[in-house]
């Protein structure tokens, strides 16, 4: 596991990701259903990338998220912070 601590680490993972895969910057893009020009942010370390599309890239390269070192919490998507009503 590849521990990320800045959007510059996890640019150069996923660079390195795709690398090893044999994908260009434009099938990635086409494969995750984003811009190659996200791609090319994302790579970069640009930090104000949207959450969503970082996650959809991550998918489309095989991978995934684990937070560690934080509280254990529910592992349902749903949570108390989705909860709406009065």
């Amino acid at each position: 596991m590849t521990p990320i601590r800045s959007p510059q680490q996890l640019g150069r993972a996923l660079r390195a990701a795709r690398k090893q895969l044999g994908l260009t910057q434009p099938r990635l893009a086409l494969a995750a259903g984003v811009g190659v020009r996200f791609i090319v942010d994302l790579e970069a370390g640009k930090p104000t990338l949207r959450l969503e599309n970082v996650l959809r890239v991550i998918d489309a390269l095989g991978g995934e998220i684990r937070l560690t070192g934080l509280p254990a919490g529910s592992t349902d998507d749903r949570s108390e912070d989705t909860v709406h009503g009065a």
